[in-house]
């Protein structure tokens, strides 16, 4: 018998239909008779026949005709909602559908596997695995540490000992004995206590991100959960089942306590839960609709799911992983903005690196010359000015492989460390199985996370502040010997005169957000969790910056586009031109003033999904195997031909070039 769950007013109600032909109008009145059933005052209405009310689907909102017949407008199982005619929308309703969801708008259940084994997660996997692009399973190494982990917690219960967590209360509460009777109860009591989280609920991705992080942690074996319980939470994540997590509210010791406390809730059927069949609903619904059972925590259980360090490391990831996309990029889009403005190469000679070799440095002025290298891809632009005055050029093109360098190098050094995070126990207490016992300690400390991506922000940072300075030479006619604002008509038009605003606003705003705040510490749950990593803001404030690091570059990025246009007929190098072409497949060049925000928005999706990269790297990496006696290993964050060849780039031929 067919079954929907509908939406009526803040309510979650259940409703079974017995008939196929009903019809969608059927649907609606009979949910608001169930609505009011218990309602003292009628819900509000002198009668349920009067009342004028509309029918939405939860995913995507689209409105239903009434007549409709159910079987024919509605899957099996569907999430609905009733909208009363007059009704005010709450402030604090819950949308049925969160901010990003258009990411999942096209969802399609993935097909393939990543197999956890809690030691060999990449940063680039945990990525994968938010975009939905991989569902989980354990290895059976992995079960077996699960399952010899969890016969250590059973013995302890069935022995009566004391250890903290298990039978005693928490924090402040450690010393109080727990009776064997009230030890499921004590976890249940833990997670609901702790769901204390407020702002907005983290975006699917970053859901999907932090689930499947702690089931990584999980299936080290150090947790003392049960393999029944981390199957069903591995279910969860199959089925794309999201629980409401707001993003604030950790301090970041002990762990990650409020947001993976409202991700246990999820799984425990309360709370709030999303996901792409549903929209936001009761959990306990969203976990029926997909055949799934609220988990029922055993001892030790609670607190297996909610202590630890993931809500900063799969933040952390995604920074890491968009810092190395934008710094990447940020090399090809300078490489531009130089010649544009006539800059010489000279700056980036193999001698002038080779004595100063930091990694970093000597792989973005290779990168440049790769770009750059008249013999090798010749530029009718650099050609032009060939034989000019000029000495040197300002720092900001003279020395980008000495501060794109050091992002470079900053970004392989957070990774190391988020790595070594992704895949390490940070429970408490930590069960050893190989011992037969457990051990109080401080893994769930989040200070290596949250120093590293403190770090990670001062550092991507500078990829911005030059970036913004080169933008100012692009738009100032002293410094560019370009027309005023790189717009015909000046005065008429203001073309990027506000653009570059932005730009210093982006950059300012970084400044203030690039303050560590890991410096800081508060002493919380009664001087028990008396020093703090504050790392929740770490990662959150890290993602920020890069965001705007990523937006300056799209405006320098159409700012050099438009200084060509001032150029032609002269051409810049073949795979500049491929940028050229890439960026003008989606902004067309500017001939008077326009809305201009959609265009840095294209530019910055251009970023994003790392296309600028895309068609330029395939003669970076020619380059690199042309001119393999002058060119060091490169850095972590390089992209190589191993990882070329691994997702089917096509190297040019020398025909091609």
């Amino acid at each position: 018998m067919p079954r929907y769950t509908v939406h009526v007013r803040g309510e979650w109600l259940a409703v079974p239909c017995r008939d196929a032909q009903l019809t969608v109008g059927w649907l609606g009145r009979e949910a608001i008779k169930r609505y009011v059933k218990n309602k003292p005052d009628n819900g509000g209405f002198a009668s349920v026949d009067d009342v004028r009310f509309l029918v939405r689907r939860c995913k995507g909102l689209g409105l239903l005709d009434d007549e409709d017949l159910l079987q024919v407008a509605l899957e099996d199982n569907e999430f609905v909602e009733v909208v009363i005619e007059g009704d005010a929308m709450s402030p604090d309703f819950i949308p049925s559908q969160p901010e990003g969801v258009y990411l999942y708008s096209k969802y399609r259940e993935p097909e393939k596997y990543i197999a956890l084994d809690g030691d060999s997660l990449t940063t680039e996997d945990l990525v994968n695995l938010g975009k939905g692009h991989y569902k989980i399973k354990l290895t059976p190494t992995a079960e077996k540490k699960v399952q010899k982990s969890r016969e250590v917690i059973d013995s302890i219960i069935k022995e009566k000992t004391v250890v903290y967590g298990i039978t005693t209360g928490f924090g402040k509460f450690a010393r109080t004995i727990i009776p064997v009777n009230k030890l499921e109860e004590l976890q249940v009591n833990l997670v609901r206590s702790h769901s204390s989280g407020v702002g907005k609920p983290l975006i699917p991705e970053r859901c999907r991100m932090l689930l499947a992080l702690r089931i990584n942690v999980l299936a080290k074996g150090y947790s003392g959960i049960s393999l029944e319980t981390l199957k069903q939470v591995i279910e969860v994540f199959n089925a794309s089942c999201l629980p409401y997590v707001p993003e604030k509210g950790t301090v970041g010791a002990s762990g990650d306590l409020a947001p993976l406390s409202h991700l246990a809730l999820g799984l425990i059927g309360e709370g709030k839960m999303w996901s792409p069949k549903s929209g936001w609903a009761d959990a306990k619904y969203v976990l029926e609709a997909h055949g799934l059972k609220p988990v029922v925590l055993k001892p030790k259980e609670g607190l297996a799911l909610i202590n630890g360090t993931q809500m900063i490391t799969s933040l952390g990831c995604e920074a890491v992983e968009r810092a190395s996309a934008i710094a990447r990029q940020a090399d090809i889009v300078a490489a531009l903005t130089l010649e544009v403005l006539k800059g010489t190469t000279k700056a980036f000679d193999t001698d002038i690196h080779g004595v100063r070799p930091h990694r970093g440095q000597v792989e973005v002025a290779f990168r440049f010359r790769s770009l750059l290298d008249s013999d090798h891809h010749p530029s009718e632009i650099a050609e032009s000015h060939r034989f000019c005055d000029r000495v040197q050029d300002a720092y900001t093109l003279r020395c980008c492989p000495q501060v794109h360098g050091v992002v470079n190098d900053t970004i392989a050094f957070v990774k190391n460390i988020i790595t070594t995070e992704l895949n390490s126990a940070t429970d408490n207490p930590m069960v050893f199985a190989s011992r037969g016992e457990t051990i109080s300690g401080g893994n769930f400390h989040g200070e290596y996370p949250a120093k590293a991506l403190d770090y990670l922000a001062i550092g991507v940072h500078e990829l911005a502040a030059i970036s913004e300075r080169r933008i100012e030479r692009l738009c100032n006619p002293s410094l560019s010997e370009l027309p005023a604002f790189l717009v015909a008509e000046g005065g008429l038009n203001s073309g990027f005169m506000i653009a570059h605003c932005t730009a210093a606003a982006l950059v300012s705003e970084n400044k203030a957000l690039c303050h560590p705040s890991s410096v800081d510490s508060l002493s919380t749950s009664a001087a028990t969790e008396d020093h703090v990593s504050m790392g929740g803001w770490a990662a959150r404030k890290a993602l920020r910056v890069i965001e705007h690091v990523e937006q300056v570059l799209a405006i320098e990025l159409l700012a050099a586009c438009q200084g060509i246009e001032f150029l032609r007929p002269l051409r810049t190098t073949t795979p500049l031109e491929k940028v050229y072409d890439l960026v003008r497949s989606v902004v067309r060049p500017w001939i008077k003033d326009r809305f201009m925000a959609p265009d840095i928005e294209a530019a910055h999706r251009l970023l994003l999904e790392q296309k600028v990269w895309e068609v330029a790297s395939p003669y970076i990496e020619k380059y690199r195997m042309e001119h393999i006696p002058e060119s060091r290993p490169v850095s972590p964050t390089a992209f190589s031909l191993e990882f070329l060849h691994k997702n089917f780039i096509k190297i040019p031929e020398s025909g091609d070039l």
